[in-house]
């Protein structure tokens, strides 16, 4: 099925067509995928209505077939919104790819939820990144006390600051219009065209770095480079810098 708002919305459904059967045991956690989904789409039903009132151009990508393995591995009901968001959509794209949210992954967002954070995330759990190199986590004890709040990992700093809301919330602010305005400072004017170039692994790189005193986006040098390495390198680079 497919959706189509007045914002310039488009959703998709996706087909369940060779994902685990919904009886089949998780080999990764106490629930089976037939516990974790809830019959009544509750948290798809939320993400429709959300991206229907989409003040923002965005994309709802179609589940892959890996979706009852990822949700098996978050063991998180599909009745919240970041379970739906891994069973039922293969991630969504927020202004031409500028914002990347994660799902079950797609062709054109080839990274999912379980895969991404298995060698990257200790007491986080990534689920977004944008075009510029910053990056999305919910709070699992890492940044401190406020468990499941979304932090963000900005491409001029190397330290994650609180969001100050949850998963909801944050699916809710990537919608709206004020993604636009908490970007204003990272754009630079044919912004739009590079952008929608860009495949959905790989981000902006910038040099000198925007986290030091010379970098700026609007002087430094971009170069494409896949978002592992950007997300590695950043990893590294807050380790030796931390006492």
């Amino acid at each position: 099925m497919t959706v189509a708002s007045a914002s310039g919305v488009t959703a998709g459904t996706g087909s369940r067509k060779g994902r685990l059967n919904s009886g089949d045991a998780c080999m990764t956690g106490p629930h089976s995928l037939d516990e974790l989904i809830d019959r009544a789409d509750r948290g798809m039903g939320l993400i429709r209505r959300w991206v229907d009132a989409a003040e923002v151009r965005c994309e709802v990508l179609p589940a892959s077939s890996e979706s009852g393995r990822v949700l098996c591995e978050l063991q998180v009901t599909t009745g919240t919104p970041l379970g739906a968001m891994a069973y039922e959509t293969g991630g969504i794209l927020i202004e031409l790819g500028w914002l990347r949210l994660l799902g079950s992954g797609h062709e054109r967002l080839p990274r999912n939820l379980a895969d991404w954070n298995r060698t990257r995330s200790t007491r986080f759990r990534l689920i977004a990144d944008d075009a510029v190199g910053g990056f999305f986590a919910l709070n699992q004890g890492a940044f401190g006390d406020d468990v499941d709040t979304v932090y963000y990992w900005a491409p001029d700093s190397l330290r994650w600051e609180p969001m100050g809301f949850g998963f909801s919330d944050f699916l809710q602010w990537s919608l709206s219009i004020c993604v636009s305005d908490f970007y204003q400072n990272l754009r630079w004017g044919d912004w739009e065209r590079e952008v929608g170039l860009l495949p959905g692994d790989q981000c902006f790189m910038f040099d000198p770095f925007l986290w030091t005193k010379e970098g700026s986006v609007r002087e430094s040098v971009r170069r494409v480079a896949p978002v592992a390495e950007v997300f590695d390198l950043k990893a590294d680079l807050q380790r030796r810098s931390t006492p």
